[in-house]
C-alpha cells in the first residue's frame, strides 16, 4: 500500500489525479476501522491531515464555508449558534476523542447511510464543494448521495468544503441507538425551520440505502403552517399536523432488518423522532417571539 501525505491542497489534488484509487484519510475514524477489519484494502492512502487549509472555516453572505478537515469538536464549540442542527448531531458522534479527530468532510466522503452529519446537512440545503486538478464544482447535498456508501464524487475529486446556510430558524436533531452514547444510529432525523422562506427542511439517516430528505413531509408542513398563519402568529401547532408529519417521514423510509434494529422499529422511531423534533423546534420558534417582545 502506498502512502501519500501532501501539505498543500494543490499537491493533494495532484496525487488524487495520478492515483484515482487512493483512499482519502481525514480523521481516520471510519477509514482506519475499515482497514483494521479488512473491509477495504486500498492500493494507496491519501492522508489529508497535513493540508491546513482544510481545517479552516469562514463566514460570508449568510453561509458558513466549512473546510472538509474541520473536526466535530470545533463545529460544536465554534459554530453551535450558527449551525445548531449540525452541532447537535456532532455532539452524538462517538466519544470526545472521536469528535476531536472525526470530520464532517470525512462523514460525507464515506457516505454511510448511518452518518450522523447527513440529516442536518440535508435539512439545511448544504452544498458540497468538490475539487480536482480540472477545477471546482458545487454539488447540492440532495444530489450527492448515489447509493450505499457511494457519492457523486468523480474518481479524481476530493471534498474541499461544505457550504451550509447560517440558521435563520430553529433546528433539531434526534438519534436512536442500541445504547445512550458512542453508538451507530439505528435511525436518525433532523429538522430545520426556514421561516423567511416559509419552508421546512428534513433529513433521514440510517433508514434507507442513502441519507434522504422527505419532500412530502416538508411540503405538507410548510403549507399547513402557511394556511393557518402560524409562521406569523407562532401559535400552537395542531396535534393532527404533527402526527401527519411524523407519518409522512416514516413512509419515506426504506429500512432493512439488521443486528441494530428491525425495519418496523426504524419506521416507528422515525415517526416519533419527527414529531418530537418538530415540537422542540416549534417551541424554540415560539420562545424567540416572546424574547423579542
Amino acid at each position: 500500500m502506498e502512502f501519500f501525505r501532501p501539505t498543500t491542497w494543490s499537491d493533494a489534488l495532484a496525487v488524487k489525479a495520478a492515483h484515482p484509487g487512493a483512499l482519502a484519510l481525514a480523521g481516520g475514524t471510519d477509514v482506519m476501522v475499515d482497514i483494521n477489519f479488512d473491509r477495504v484494502r486500498p492500493a494507496a492512502l491519501l492522508d489529508l491531515t497535513g493540508v491546513r487549509d482544510l481545517a479552516e472555516w469562514s463566514a460570508g453572505d449568510g453561509v458558513i464555508r466549512l473546510g472538509a478537515g474541520v473536526p466535530y469538536t470545533r463545529v460544536i464549540n465554534e459554530l453551535g449558534g450558527r449551525l445548531p442542527g449540525l452541532a447537535l448531531a456532532s455532539r452524538t458522534v462517538g466519544s470526545p476523542q472521536i469528535r476531536n479527530r472525526g470530520t464532517v468532510g470525512g462523514n460525507l466522503g464515506s457516505a454511510s447511510p448511518a452518518g450522523d452529519a447527513h440529516p442536518p446537512l440535508l435539512a439545511c440545503d448544504t452544498v458540497v464543494e468538490a475539487a480536482s486538478v480540472r477545477g471546482t464544482r458545487r454539488i447540492p447535498i440532495r444530489q450527492f448521495y448515489t447509493g450505499v456508501k457511494r457519492s457523486a464524487l468523480e474518481p479524481d475529486e476530493l471534498i474541499a468544503a461544505i457550504h451550509v446556510p447560517t440558521a435563520s430558524g430553529p433546528q433539531q436533531f434526534s438519534k436512536v441507538g442500541v445504547r445512550n452514547a458512542m453508538v451507530i444510529a439505528v435511525s436518525s432525523f433532523a429538522i430545520a425551520l426556514h421561516p423567511e422562506h416559509g419552508r421546512v427542511g428534513t433529513g433521514i439517516g440510517s433508514a434507507a440505502p442513502t441519507p434522504r430528505p422527505v419532500p412530502a413531509a416538508e411540503e405538507f408542513l410548510g403549507a399547513e403552517l402557511a394556511e393557518r398563519g402560524l409562521w406569523d402568529s407562532r401559535g400552537p401547532l395542531p396535534e393532527a399536523a404533527a402526527r401527519r408529519f411524523g407519518d409522512l417521514v416514516a413512509q419515506a423510509a426504506a429500512p432493512i432488518d439488521d443486528v441494530r434494529g428491525s425495519a418496523a422499529y426504524r419506521r416507528h422511531s422515525l415517526a416519533v423522532m419527527a414529531r418530537r423534533t418538530l415540537a422542540w423546534a416549534w417551541r424554540s420558534y415560539q420562545r424567540e417571539a416572546r424574547q423579542c417582545a
